[in-house]
């Protein structure tokens, strides 16, 4: 018996390899789908939470460096001296509890980093264990500083100094955790590649087999279409055309037969399309009185397309009524926006003209270029504030043949740094006339006392206002070459015989939110000689940022500055000094009001 390949045959292989190739494409994605969640489940358990973990312990590591200094400075207690505790305490032991744990399915060398960096950081907390211990009481600050300065200022030195061995034990911790941290991140991100290249090979293989699922599929149609009837064939190809939309030219021969009976069907049915479609087109093209008559009274397609006809006809008379509606808005609430942008430049040139009569108001109260210069001859004083109106201000007086003068900082800079420097300048000019004292620590002492008592600050706790000034002021008598000076955070700085030397000011502002009671002011009182230069200065110099990498110019940098310029004409030092900031500041905006007064003994 032979073996026919019939239709039957043909369609079971051709769907039979189909089928395969599915099979096929479903296996090979089971299997990269088991491969990238095992990888997905490592990433998930172990990479990044170790990543986590390690970037947490490094953040434990700079909150105990800036706690640590905390613990130092403040005397009293403070909640930053709870949270040392609780840290070296619970923090640290379960943070190391859990990194270990992680670091189980480390390899060798991580395991071996991690455990190095456990050591040291095991030192760095027995190293602020100990100046825990020796500051363990608010008594044991002024006792120790009295009773063994040396170890006192060995403790400080260790937590403020930043070459001292405890920061340099910090940065090696902070390095070694940063490349740890690294090591884990490019793991994980090697995972996440070997993943991704894993996808990338199932939709290669997708993508190949679904192209060969295509041509297949399209092979097996022609080979079953080319073993059907011609006439079956033709009706078919009609019918698929008209499927999709298509109403074709061409007439199928008609018969006597059944099958010429099916072409004479399809033959009129394409007719019928056409004209339908002609109408349509028609009505689309807005033509509504165009003629269309159904096929009978049972044609549905026919009079739906009727029934569409009026309807958009009466939707068109609507739409347009609608747009010149929605034309009408838009002309209307453009004017009313274009209304209120006027208004808005009225209130924005109104607001601008007060801060610039508030700064015409604010300069009238700053001591002119001549006064200046017949209290101290050989002086300068550079003063660029931020905004309009600055919250940084000059003050120069004369009282009891003494020279008086200050640079001041007022919270903030601007309209409300501003307001802050007139309360200072009147509260200055009316302690100097109430108590005829050039002492500079008594006038701090009035001055603080005037700015809590003129906005209300009565306590730390009740006080709604936060604000107050940082400030630097001197009295010099010229005929004794002697100057006094005491400040409010500002130091002094004087440059004399090739050294220059830093005077501190109190570590405390003017007013009282820092601190529940109020403090006195230190006065220091030095001889100076000729050719000796002073400088006094806000704190905007040295915070501005700038530079190449957008970074500060710093106290130390500004410091070098004036010692390198200290030489030069008191004019030639105002100039280099505004060149400088100027070119640090590049394309940065200044962030803080900026005042230098230096003075030179003759």
């Amino acid at each position: 018996m032979n073996f026919r390949f019939t239709i039957g045959r043909k369609i079971g292989v051709g769907f039979g390899t189909l089928i395969f190739l599915t099979f096929v494409a479903f296996g090979l994605t089971l299997i990269t789908l088991t491969e990238s969640r095992e990888i997905n489940d490592k990433i998930t358990n172990q990479y990044t939470p170790s990543v986590s973990a390690l970037q947490e312990l490094n953040n434990l590591v700079v909150r105990s460096k800036m706690l640590i200094i905390s613990w130092a400075n403040v005397q009293g207690d403070h909640e930053d001296k709870s949270k040392l505790k609780e840290l070296i305490k619970n923090e640290y032991p379960e943070l190391k509890k859990k990194v270990n744990g992680l670091a189980k399915e480390w390899n060798k060398d991580d395991q071996r980093a991690i455990t190095y960096i456990f050591s040291l950081l095991d030192e760095l907390i027995a190293n602020h264990e100990y100046i825990m211990s020796q500051l363990n009481s608010f008594d044991s600050y002024e006792t120790l500083q009295k009773n063994d300065p040396g170890v006192w200022m060995e403790l400080r030195m260790s937590v403020e100094d930043a070459d001292s061995e405890l920061n340099d034990k910090t940065r090696n911790i902070l390095d070694k955790l940063s490349a740890l941290i690294s090591q884990q991140y490019d793991q994980s991100r090697l995972k996440n590649i070997e993943m991704l290249e894993s996808f990338f090979f199932l939709k290669t293989v997708v993508q190949g087999l679904g192209i060969m699922l295509l041509i297949g599929g399209v092979l097996i149609a022609i080979f079953t279409a080319r073993t059907i009837v011609k006439p079956v064939g033709q009706v078919r190809a009609l019918l698929l055309r008209m499927a999709r939309g298509i109403l074709p030219d061409t007439r199928i021969k008609e018969g006597s037969d059944e099958i010429g009976e099916m072409s004479l069907a399809l033959n009129r049915l394409i007719g019928t399309m056409k004209l339908t479609t002609e109408f349509a087109r028609e009505v689309g093209s807005g033509n509504f009185d165009s003629y269309y008559k159904p096929l009978s009274e049972e044609d549905n397609l026919g009079l739906a397309l009727l029934k569409m006809r009026e309807d958009l006809h009466v939707n068109e008379r609507m739409l347009e009524d609608k747009v010149a509606q929605r034309t009408a808005e838009v002309v209307r609430q453009k004017a009313e926006i274009e209304l209120q942008s006027q208004k808005i430049e009225v209130f924005y040139k109104q607001v601008t003209d007060s801060i610039r009569y508030a700064k015409r108001i604010q300069e009238a109260i700053l001591p002119p270029d001549s006064y200046v210069k017949k209290l101290l001859p050989d002086s300068f004083v550079l003063y660029k504030p931020k905004d309009i109106v600055s919250g940084d201000f000059y003050w120069f007086d004369q009282l009891n043949g003494k020279a008086m003068f200050a640079a001041v900082d007022c919270t903030g800079h601007g309209v409300p740094g501003a307001f802050m420097s007139i309360v200072g300048y009147n509260l200055l000019k009316q302690i100097i006339s109430k108590h005829q004292n050039t002492q500079p620590s008594f006038i701090l002492d009035e001055l603080s006392k005037g700015v809590s008592e003129t906005l209300h600050q009565r306590n730390f706790e009740e006080s709604t206002s936060k604000d107050g000034m940082d400030i630097t002021l001197c009295s010099y008598d010229a005929k004794q070459r002697e100057l006094e000076f005491a400040g409010a955070f500002n130091p002094l700085f004087l440059v004399r015989e090739g050294e220059i030397f830093e005077i501190k000011g109190n570590k405390f502002p003017i007013g009282i939110f820092l601190e529940k009671e109020a403090k006195k002011f230190t006065n220091h009182k030095l001889k100076v000689k000729k050719g000796d230069v002073l400088y006094i200065f806000s704190d905007g110099y040295a915070d501005q940022f700038g530079g190449a990498k957008g970074k500060k110019f710093m106290q130390s940098q500004f410091r070098n500055l004036l010692f390198d310029i200290h030489k030069k004409p008191m004019p030639e030092q105002r100039r280099i000094l505004d060149q400088t900031i100027e070119h640090w500041r590049g394309n940065e905006d200044q962030v803080d009001d900026i005042l230098v007064i230096g003075m030179r003994v003759n």
